[in-house]
């Protein structure tokens, strides 16, 4: 028989030989430098995953900046800012700007650095060198001072929540002239300085009065500006008739820890009429799409509920995230989606912080991708896979949040990537679109590695022989270049 290794099929020998090792040490395609930064920028949060460190990531993403131009950096920061909704991030790339072309940072300011959170972060990153220069400079002080002029006094006051930065410490940096003797008196409160009371804008006042006992009416601010005091039930009660859609979902078991929707056997009707006001506003169209929500906040809203949640508020949670998925797209054709379900999937999706860790994993929000892609799209068939293909049985009539948490409950092992490709191979099964929801660090593979291609390349060249149309969909979940 005529030699394998010399007289292989061409459409193997075509497919590009491996210019990388992954960060499992196994064979890989490196990203390009823009595609690279993108994928950064896109899903890293600057904590320590399963496979980088924090400060790995960071040196990652300043060496990209220095191999793309800076127009990409720009707008690589809008798009990480308004469509992947991400903080730390675009707030680097800004800074990188400001080191390098103050033009472009002033014209992609104002839609990226959008929220005293963002100004902190921004002049943070600023301040620690890590850029290049260690002070704002005159026009980075010049676009804090827009963002300040531009604000009003009440939304100053709401966003003066937070430190290292705080939002005082930012004024005392770009010292901003006011034009109104109630701004003065309210720079001069946020900075720590004696100001004249009646100077002060009067909810400035009602807060510091209520704080001091002078009166027990709950003065209209932010959540976390009153849980340092001792309120009372009635004064949570106020706060859950009010609070905004993301203080809502954030707080449900608060509230419920408070007494606010009273015992799960016994409830008033005032009682129940608090849990239907909440519920109300958990399902609102417009409310959901103004908090800007990941769908995975929702599931673990729901996930994490206390038993002393009613559960028509349980219900409205399941409804927003039905909302929150609408833009899952329908898609034309057979779609297999494969949600890795192995061991480094189980690692906090935003990496670990400390003891501000979130509790969701990787895993669960491939499982949550899943999910709707198959409610969407019920003849689609769902694959997981850890260093096999791992079977279950998902009805595309259940909601996302159960077939999610079924998904997310599958054995955990070692990641192979090509699995699911080859056990679609083996089956001859042919399809439109494959959509991979995973870290991508494919390693019990690597064996069956060829010269000229990865095994999931080659399981995907097998795949396109039979179906030459299909595409292929690699979500990433972690920021691997």
């Amino acid at each position: 028989m005529a030699n394998k290794n010399l007289f292989g099929s061409i459409a193997r020998k075509l497919l590009p030989k491996p210019d990388a090792l992954n960060e499992a040490n196994s064979p890989a395609y490196a990203l390009a430098p823009k595609h690279a930064l993108a994928q950064y920028v896109a899903t890293g949060c600057f904590n320590s995953t399963f496979y980088a460190s924090a400060e790995e990531q960071l040196s990652t993403v300043l060496a990209l900046c220095g191999e793309v131009d800076n127009e990409f950096i720009a707008r690589t920061a809008i798009f990480s800012r308004e469509q992947g909704r991400m903080k730390d991030a675009p707030a680097l790339l800004c800074a990188v700007l400001a080191c390098r072309d103050t033009k472009l940072l002033e014209a992609v300011f104002p839609r990226v650095i959008d929220n005293a959170k963002m100004v902190r972060n921004f002049v943070q990153i600023i301040r620690s060198g890590v850029t290049g220069r260690k002070s704002l400079g005159s026009a980075p002080k010049r676009m804090v001072l827009r963002w300040l002029e531009a604000r009003s006094e009440e939304v100053l006051f709401n966003a003066s929540v937070g430190q290292s930065p705080s939002l005082g410490d930012v004024i005392k940096m770009v010292h901003p002239k006011p034009a109104a003797a109630g701004r003065e008196a309210l720079y001069a409160y946020l900075i720590g300085r004696s100001s004249h009371a009646t100077a002060l804008p009067d909810f400035v006042r009602d807060y510091e009065a209520f704080k001091a006992g002078q009166t027990r009416k709950l003065p209209k601010v932010p959540l976390a500006m009153l849980t340092a005091l001792p309120l009372g039930k009635s004064d949570w009660i106020e706060i859950a008739r009010n609070a905004p859609w993301q203080a809502t979902r954030m707080n449900l078991n608060t509230f419920a820890r408070h007494g606010v929707f009273g015992d799960e056997k016994v409830r008033s009707d005032a009682q129940i009429e608090i849990a239907k006001i909440v519920a109300e506003r958990l399902r609102d169209r417009a409310a959901i799409a103004k908090a800007r929500a990941f769908p995975y906040q929702l599931m673990v809203a729901y996930a994490n509920a206390d038993t002393r949640v009613p559960g028509v508020v349980k219900e409205a949670i399941q409804d927003a995230m039905e909302i929150a998925l609408e833009n899952v797209p329908s898609i034309a054709g057979k779609v297999y989606v494969l949600p890795d379900v192995s061991g480094s999937m189980h690692s906090p999706v935003t990496g670990n912080r400390g003891s501000a860790t979130t509790s969701v994993r990787c895993v669960d929000v491939a499982a949550l991708v899943a999910a709707a892609i198959l409610r969407k799209n019920t003849d689609a068939e769902v694959i997981p896979f850890n260093e096999r293909v791992v079977p279950v049985e998902l009805n595309p009539r259940d909601s996302v949040m159960s077939n999610a948490a079924k998904l997310a409950a599958l054995p955990q092992g070692g990641t192979n990537c090509s699995a699911p490709l080859a056990h679609l191979n083996e089956r001859g099964a042919k399809g439109e679109m494959i959509v991979y929801v995973s870290d991508n660090e494919s390693w019990l593979d690597a064996p069956r590695a060829m010269a000229r291609g990865t095994a999931t390349m080659v399981e995907w060249n097998r795949f396109k022989t039979r179906s030459p149309d299909a595409r292929l969909v690699c979500i990433d979940l972690q920021p691997y270049g």
